[in-house]
């Protein structure tokens, strides 16, 4: 996936798996006590190498390199599997400089990362910036922290580390740094007819393909070309990378498109992750499948035992759920409301209008509606719901 991009997408990230809500926490006496085996198959080359990487860190707890290899690695798995508990992993290779803010700058970064996976946005930019006071040309923390000022519409923020990017890297990545951030920002056509060109180019792997179709697939959503986001969607599945930004993207637009079981066909191998199974359940739902009532009590069930630990990852997911599945807009609003003042990205605004929308509240989305006529973020989706909203009243 593409290097700007990473930190946006598993910035989604996915709840912890179905928990008794009432159960308490288990805690085990020592570290070594194995708690479950994560799913990856004993024949998959990458798991037989993080088995012995993970076994060579054990011995050398303190080894850099080894550190931040492990950590990256798992930090990715999450991304394509959507199982926090990979995030976990992460951390833990990282335990010994957990609170170290002198700890190489490699390591520095890669907490930061954990941090943003977690939506713990504000201590990731202190990270960051620690990082970019000893080495202020670190390509990969000017990237992270672009997507985090992204997220919280800090968009000249954003572009200051774009440009900081340019002296540092290839064209494709700090140019996708700044389209991406025209297409938030009123320049959609711009920003589709510029991602287009760099899809052109050859020499683009899968990863940076997958990455620049499904953003063109949401630019031609929002122009108003579903045949064409459609062909873009299609294009990246055949890639054969597995991505949860990909699947949850063209689960919404299949969904938006009234093609429910598409959908459910697109993610019905996908419960494990609470953002596919959420769009699968919508799906079902629509469909009045047998599976939707089982698969909305497993979401209860997640969302109440992220709760008890306190856990706010998933305040957009669990505001659509509030109310499409329980049919509860007040709660759905509250959810929404908290959500955008943790991030503010186009999906989080529509949740937060939606709600405002269903609840009747208008002033509850006056945060949107200035983000709006500031960002001139173009969707007609959204102006649909400013104008319920609003009567088309300014």
């Amino acid at each position: 996936m593409h290097k700007f991009i990473v930190a946006t997408v598993v910035a989604t990230g996915v709840l912890c798996q179905t928990l008794p809500v009432a159960a308490a926490p288990y805690r085990p006496a020592e570290d070594t006590v194995v708690l479950e085996r994560l799913p990856l198959k004993k024949s998959d080359e990458r798991a037989r190498i993080l088995s012995a990487e993970r076994a060579r860190l054990a011995a050398a707890p303190r080894d850099t390199g080894l550190a931040f290899g492990v950590a990256r690695a798992y930090y990715e798995l999450a991304g394509e599997e959507g199982d926090p508990r990979y995030i976990g992993y992460a951390e833990a290779a990282l335990r010994p400089w957990a609170a170290d803010l002198d700890a190489p700058v490699d390591i520095l970064y890669m907490r930061g990362k954990l941090l943003q996976w977690r939506h713990d946005f504000e201590p990731a930019l202190v990270l960051f910036g620690r990082v970019l006071q000893r080495d202020p040309g670190h390509y990969d923390t000017l990237s992270g922290r672009s997507a985090v000022l992204t997220v919280l519409a800090d968009y000249a923020g954003a572009r200051r580390d774009c440009e900081q990017m340019r002296a540092r890297e290839a064209d494709l990545y700090w140019t996708s740094c700044l389209t991406y951030i025209d297409g938030q920002t009123g320049q959609a056509a711009a920003a589709e007819r510029t991602l287009a060109g760099l899809l052109a180019r050859p020499g683009t792997g899968p990863a940076g393909q997958l990455w620049l179709l499904t953003r063109l697939a949401d630019l031609a959503t929002r122009l108003g070309r579903p045949g064409d986001a459609e062909r873009h969607y299609r294009r990246a599945l055949a890639l054969g990378v597995t991505s949860q930004f990909l699947l949850a993207n063209y689960g919404d637009f299949l969904i938006d498109q009234g093609r429910h079981a598409d959908a459910v066909a697109l993610l019905r191998d996908w419960t494990r992750s609470d953002l596919l199974l959420l769009r699968l359940t919508l799906a079902e739902q629509a469909l009045g499948a047998a599976e939707f009532k089982a698969h909305a009590q497993v979401l209860r069930e997640r969302f109440a035992a992220a709760a008890l630990r306190g856990d706010t990852l998933h305040r957009q997911e669990e505001s659509r759920f509030q109310l499409r599945v329980e049919r509860n807009s007040a709660r759905a609003l509250e959810l929404a409301v908290a959500n955008w003042a943790i991030q503010r990205e186009p999906y989080d605004a529509r949740i937060l209008l939606e709600a405002a929308v269903a609840a009747g509240r208008r002033d509850a989305a006056q945060p949107v509606l200035d983000w709006l006529a500031q960002s001139r973020h173009e969707d007609p989706q959204l102006t649909a719901l400013v104008k319920a909203l609003t009567g088309g009243k300014p």
